[in-house]
């Protein structure tokens, strides 16, 4: 087979320079890659959260995470704090890593479970929630012996920053960037491929596989190839977003905070430089006006900007890879992002393309495949999204909503093994960990009838024992750790743009 020679890639952002970076990296000299994107068309960037598996993308490009951090103004997340999402005035934290122990084939909620009213909170035998709350980071952080593993991170940064980056780092493998608006995307009469993009210039950027970065459009994948979009608003009601930046605070908050809100949630993520803002909300529940004063009377600081409204359906194109065109980031669908997936479902997307990557031929074996591979993981991260909603006891229209609603199958088989047993069930490449699932099922009030049998070869004593160790554990640990604030200076203080 003759290998694929030039791949082109449509929109800049942080999907289509991730795709650049990753492609020129791993395929070399021997892929010509042309990257097209039109000045005229702005990119979403609101996206400034992540989660654990980005370290290893920058760590496959060989970047430094310091670099990265500086370059981006980013500041370390530790997890997510959701307000009010079981009732108004509780919180809870999904903190990344492990809480507690496991034993054997028990997990440790299961012990904790055991221990009932004697124990401490779930989260006090998590060391990402302790530092958290303390506002504490270092990494990597103090050995802990045996018992416990030290603190699991991701970040918050500026996702423009973080293209610029990834654009001067492609570029200097030899990514061509060619600045256009695409008004013809031609086909091939007999496969009904693409065949190239026909620029307002008169350019015509020719390619064998081309990659749809254009957001929300899919100028490709569905504008030219009639993808199709399967719609999952009627279980993520939100619809619409405003986003606003505004000044930081001299404490630096380790976490992002997603707080519950009358008809959605409003999200707060902190940089070095400034602190993100905005109010996911439904349509139907809240017009545009009202949710937009309601964002700027709760803002943590000064407004820097004025508010911008993004429209979005939830859902996923029925076919991500068609004919030769892959679609990646906004362009494959949209998850709101209450679990900071968009950045994760971009790189994700990027390394199944890499693994199934095809010569120049037939490629719909490997289309199928990665089809199948990308509706799974939607559907994965779609079910654990729709959990935080439906497992609410708020009041307002909204939520009432979403307490009521019919549950995807796969959602409610995994919501009566846990309410009646205890147990997660999950697939083993599932995005989402078992304690993740615990934590949010636990924070907002589902709490299960009984605990694993083996949870009981424990005796009272051993049990007080075992928990009391771990406890001690985590807070000796967390005496050693600097503030946020003086370990982001130390170790990436943000560079000057």
């Amino acid at each position: 087979m003759k290998p694929m020679e030039r791949v082109v890639i449509l929109g800049g952002g942080s999907a289509g320079w991730m795709a650049a970076a990753m492609l020129a990296r791993m395929l070399g000299p021997s892929l010509v890659i042309t990257l097209v994107e039109s000045e005229q068309i702005g990119t979403v960037g609101v996206g400034e959260a992540a989660i654990p598996p980005l370290q290893l993308f920058n760590q496959a490009l060989g970047l430094s995470e310091a670099e990265f951090m500086s370059a981006t103004a980013a500041s370390i997340k530790l997890g997510i704090q959701f307000e009010g999402w079981g009732g108004a005035g509780e919180r809870y934290m999904h903190a990344f890593g492990q809480v507690g122990k496991d034993l054997g084939l028990t997990p440790f909620h299961h012990y904790w479970l055991q221990a009932g009213e004697e124990t401490e909170r779930f989260w006090d035998y998590s060391l990402n929630e302790q530092a958290a709350r303390a506002g504490r980071v270092l990494l990597p952080s103090p050995p802990q012996g045996k018992m416990l593993g030290g603190l699991v991170h991701a970040y918050h940064f500026d996702a423009h920053r973080y293209a610029q980056t990834l654009r001067r780092y492609s570029e200097r493998l030899g990514v061509r960037r060619v600045a256009g608006e695409v008004v013809r995307v031609p086909l091939c009469p007999d496969s009904g491929q693409i065949q190239a993009l026909e620029l307002a210039d008169g350019q015509r950027i020719e390619g064998e596989l081309f990659i749809d970065c254009s957001g929300f459009a899919g100028r490709l994948i569905e504008q030219a190839l009639g993808s199709g979009f399967e719609d999952w608003g009627h279980w993520l009601p939100c619809d619409r977003a405003w986003a606003v930046p505004c000044e930081g605070a001299e404490s630096i908050a380790p976490y992002t905070r997603s707080i519950a809100r009358e008809a959605g949630w409003q999200w707060q993520i902190p940089l070095q430089h400034r602190i993100g803002n905005g109010l996911v909300f439904s349509s139907r529940f809240q017009d545009e006006q009202s949710a937009k004063e309601s964002l700027l009377a709760n803002l943590p600081g000064k407004p820097l900007a004025e508010p911008k409204l993004l429209r979005f359906r939830t859902g996923r194109r029925r076919q991500p890879w068609l004919r030769n065109c892959v679609a990646l980031g906004l362009a494959s669908g949209f998850l709101e992002p209450l679990e900071s997936t968009s950045i994760h479902l971009v790189q994700s997307g990027i390394m199944r393309l890499l693994k199934l990557f095809p010569n120049h031929g037939p490629m719909d074996s490997l289309a199928a495949e990665y089809n199948r591979q990308s509706q799974r993981e939607f559907e994965q991260v779609r079910d654990f999204l729709i959990l935080h909603y439906h497992l609410n006891r708020r009041d307002e229209p909204l939520w009432q909503h979403c307490r009521s609603m019919s549950l995807p199958d796969s959602l409610s088989h995994k919501l009566v093994l846990f309410a009646e047993q205890g147990r997660v069930l999950r697939d083993s490449d599932e995005l989402f960990t078992e304690v993740a699932w615990v934590q949010v099922m636990l924070g907002q009030g589902l709490r299960p009838q009984q605990a694993h049998p083996l949870a009981a070869a424990l005796s009272p004593a051993e049990r007080r024992d075992y928990l009391g160790h771990l406890r001690t554990i985590v807070m000796g640990t967390l005496q050693g750790m600097p503030s946020h604030r003086a370990f982001l200076q130390r170790y990436c203080p943000q560079a000057k743009e």
